[in-house]
Parts: structure tokens; sequence; C-alpha cells
């Protein structure tokens, strides 16, 4: 019998306010037992944006327990895995107990700066959220039971280039 293992995601954004929400709502909503999500921002709004609630809550992926908060209120986390979802997150100095966790940047585009109708800003944000869900299903389709440190960092790299 195969034992289950759990990769804790942290999916970290500025704000913590829309990518890193979405990221991490679409991640749990996958159910998979091998992994769990959380996100947090460097400097965190303290609400989700509300159309990140909207879209999920739209699209059947729950939304209960959603939170903008710090970085430093998951340290107890123990991230296996920290996805920078925009780009001045990525380039900012990030908390020392990271330091053990694979590192990876999706650089995925605001749907919450977006101007245009509702329709178009509706778009932007369920075209994020594919992105999303098909860089997890990616991720979700390795041999997470085998694949560990270098090897599994080398995998999620290369998924990470895919783009």
């Amino acid at each position: 019998m195969r034992a289950t293992v759990k990769m804790k995601i942290l999916f970290i954004c500025t704000h913590n306010r829309c990518r890193s929400i979405l990221s991490e709502a679409i991640t749990n909503h996958l159910n998979d037992p091998r992994l769990v999500a959380a996100s947090a921002g460097s400097q965190p709004v303290g609400e989700v944006h509300p159309l990140s609630v909207k879209y999920l809550a739209e699209a059947g992926i729950a939304t209960d327990g959603l939170k903008s908060q710090s970085w430093d209120e998951l340290e107890d986390f123990g991230a296996d895995v920290v996805v920078t979802v925009c780009d001045s997150a990525a380039g900012e100095s990030c908390p020392v107990w990271f330091g053990k966790s694979i590192k990876l940047h999706w650089g995925l585009e605001d749907p919450s700066k977006v101007q245009g109708t509702e329709e178009e800003i509706k778009a932007e944000f369920l075209k994020c959220m594919a992105l999303i869900e098909t860089r997890m299903k990616a991720i979700l389709s390795l041999d997470l039971d085998n694949l560990k440190g270098e090897a599994l960092k080398t995998e999620l790299l290369k998924l990470g280039a895919q783009g």
C-alpha cells in the first residue's frame, strides 16, 4: 500500500487579496489528499478581493476561511513549496523560515487590475483561475509519492517553465 504524501504549498502575493487567494482555494478544491494549500502576503491588505470570492463561489469552490493574512502568521505551516504569484512578491526578500522550501514563481496577471466591462473583468478572473487549475493538475500528475528533494524541485521547475 502506498503512503499518502502531504505536500504543503504556500502561495504568496504581496497583498494576499486575489491571485494567492485564488490559488489556495482552487488547490484545496481539487481535494487531493497529497497536498494542502495556504496563502499569505508580505503586506496583506486584510480583506479578500470581493470578485475573488464571487467568481470562486460561482465556480462551486468553497470560500469559507479565506483571509488576507501575513506570511508571518504561517511560520508554523511548514511549507514544502512556496509559490510567488506576483512579480513584486518574487523580488521581495522572504522570511528565513522559507529557507528549506522549494521556491517557484508563476507570475500570474492580476485580474483585479483589469479595467473594462463586467464581462471582460470576469473573463480575466476565469482565465487566471483556469491557469491555476491547469498548473495544479500538472503538479498532481507527478509521482509525488516518490519524488523528493532536488528531483521534486527539478520537476516542479519544469512545470513552472511551461507558463
